[in-house]
């Protein structure tokens, strides 16, 4: 197998980068502000996050991890 390296980016690509990653980064913040839910990807399946996602893509919590949620009051 080959190393993956890490590829040194143009100054006009590094902007380019950094402007997507901030555009995405407010978005996911105003989006927890709304109380929405976001989905994301794993690398394997999409799930989902917050108080109001759809159950089928919620993901799934270990038995030692749900054990320990304080149920809500």
């Amino acid at each position: 197998m080959s190393k993956l390296t890490k590829a040194t980016l143009s100054p006009d690509t590094q902007a380019m980068l950094d402007c997507l990653q901030l555009a995405v980064n407010k978005t996911l913040e105003r989006k927890r502000r709304l109380g929405q839910y976001v989905v994301q990807w794993d690398g394997k399946e999409p799930f989902a996050i917050g108080e109001d996602a759809p159950e089928e893509l919620k993901p799934v919590l270990s038995d030692s991890a749900s054990s320990s949620e304080v149920p809500p009051s």
